[in-house]
């Protein structure tokens, strides 16, 4: 179901409409903000069928999987922003130093206007409708531009969002990378872009021609440590899980394993184990078990199983684009499969013999976009202090992004920006302090000749 690429005429058209509509003033007031959030919220659940098909037919995921993991998640985001909404767009008091008085100091929250929002194929709902969340409730307009990798989720959400907003305040086009790159020349007020890294560059260059501001939301090889005092059971299962999400199609999967040299057989049954509870004898026929995007991933991600040696599963399909959970074991940290984002449901595990050979290897790479530890909370912390990642677990992997009252982002090479929350609102807003002087009280000191001066820097 090829999708046929946005006319530029139509784009340049959007954007027009869209400047005058956040010019107009109509997207400023609270009530309208609140509005236009209720409508998303409704639509989640009147097209909650729809777009759990539209999932089935590009991802093979299943409706519950979509719901968990894609709708869920949208419908708490917009559930926090309605409670909070009114509490964030207030203006925020500051207390004066003794030069100021008796001026007053305040912050105010303003939209930064007309918003791009370019999302992945990964979870096509939730990372196109999450960000837009914070665009709507920091009053901007937004223009959405979803991947063409998931064609009939681009296509629904398409026709939803054309439903419930005039596309002259949110609308979608549609088409591959010759409309992104149309897209990111054109002058936005703020870009919100998730994808790869070497895409966040492309993007970023592109934004600096008009010093456009950008949240980049990008991935990279989110490493999982299985240290000393872990329980192997917990931690094989919640590996596991993790990995296999998704087909392991999601940016803060857990990328590479370092494990303690004494565990790494007794966690490789034990993840065997995991991994039939999970999925059954043969995940193929798992209902729950996610296909490769498309034969270029499949194609891809296959190739790393021959870059190691398979300790369990290594089984695929091509025509079905399936390929099997596996473990990888005597890897070499100089091959692909240890210096790419994997990004599918291979494993590659690598032992260490003390917790510094492990903090010494993630700090060698490029920061990631998740961090995961297994083992005693204390030597967790430990390593938290000793480390840099977008986010991170301890004895647990991906949960940090269920909870929309923390911020979601990357560091470096993963992503620059957060969202979720009072941060989705923060990403689309302006904070712009503002001195309120009195118009009758001036104090003198501040004007030539300087009267006084001496007394005034003892003050000052």
């Amino acid at each position: 179901m090829p999708l046929e690429n946005t006319p530029a005429a139509r784009i340049s058209a959007l954007s027009a409409a869209q400047k005058a509509y956040f010019h107009s003033g109509a997207t400023l007031p609270e009530v309208f903000r609140r509005t236009m959030l209720r409508r998303l919220e409704a639509a989640l659940v009147n097209w909650e069928k729809r777009l759990c098909d539209a999932l089935w037919l590009d991802l093979h995921k299943s409706p519950e999987e979509a719901f968990l993991t894609e709708i869920s998640i949208v419908r708490d985001e917009v559930r926090n922003h309605l409670r909070n909404l009114g509490k964030w767009m207030r203006p925020e008091r500051r207390p004066s130093p003794l030069k100021l008085l008796p001026s007053k100091s305040r912050i105010l929250s303003q939209p930064l206007g007309q918003a791009l929002i370019v999302s992945p194929w990964n979870y096509p709902v939730q990372l196109l409708l999450n960000p837009l969340v914070g665009a709507v409730s920091a009053g901007c307009t937004a223009l959405l531009k979803p991947s063409p990798y998931t064609p009939h989720v681009a296509e629904t959400l398409e026709r939803m969002i054309a439903e419930i907003y005039d596309e002259a305040y949110v609308a979608i086009v549609q088409g591959g990378r010759e409309v992104n790159t149309r897209l990111f020349d054109m002058r936005w007020d703020v870009i919100f872009f998730t994808g790869s890294p070497a895409l966040g560059r492309v993007v970023m260059a592109a934004a600096a021609k008009n010093l456009t501001p950008v949240v980049l939301e990008l991935g990279g090889k989110s490493p999982c440590i299985v240290d000393r005092g872990a329980d192997i059971e917990v931690a094989a299962r919640r590996i596991a899980w993790g990995k296999t999400l998704n087909a392991g199609q999601t940016c803060i999967a857990p990328d590479y394993l370092l494990i303690h040299r004494s565990l790494q057989d007794r966690f490789t049954e034990t993840f065997a184990r995991a991994l039939q509870r999970l999925h059954g004898d043969d995940a193929q026929q798992s209902p729950h078990y996610v296909r490769l995007v498309n034969d270029r991933a499949f194609e891809r991600v296959a190739g790393y199983l021959s870059q190691g040696r398979i300790l369990i599963g290594g089984r695929t399909d091509a025509a079905d684009r399936y390929i099997e959970p596996t473990l990888l074991g005597d890897v070499d940290p100089a091959w692909p499969v240890m210096q790419e984002e994997i990004f599918g449901p291979v494993l590659p595990m690598l032992p260490f013999d003390d917790t510094d050979e492990a903090l010494a290897f993630v700090n060698a790479r490029e920061k990631p976009l998740a961090f995961y530890w297994f083992g005693p909370e204390k030597t967790g912390n430990e390593a938290l202090l000793r480390t840099s990642s977008g986010g991170a677990c301890l004895n647990d992997v991906i949960m940090h992004i269920a909870n929309d009252r923390l911020p979601f982002g990357g560091v470096g090479n993963s992503g620059m920006g957060r969202y979720h929350g009072r941060d989705s609102f923060d990403a689309f807003s302006h904070r712009r302090g503002v001195v309120i002087a009195p118009e009758r009280t001036d104090l003198p000191f501040r004007y030539p000749p300087y009267k006084g001066f001496r007394w005034i820097k003892k003050i000052l």
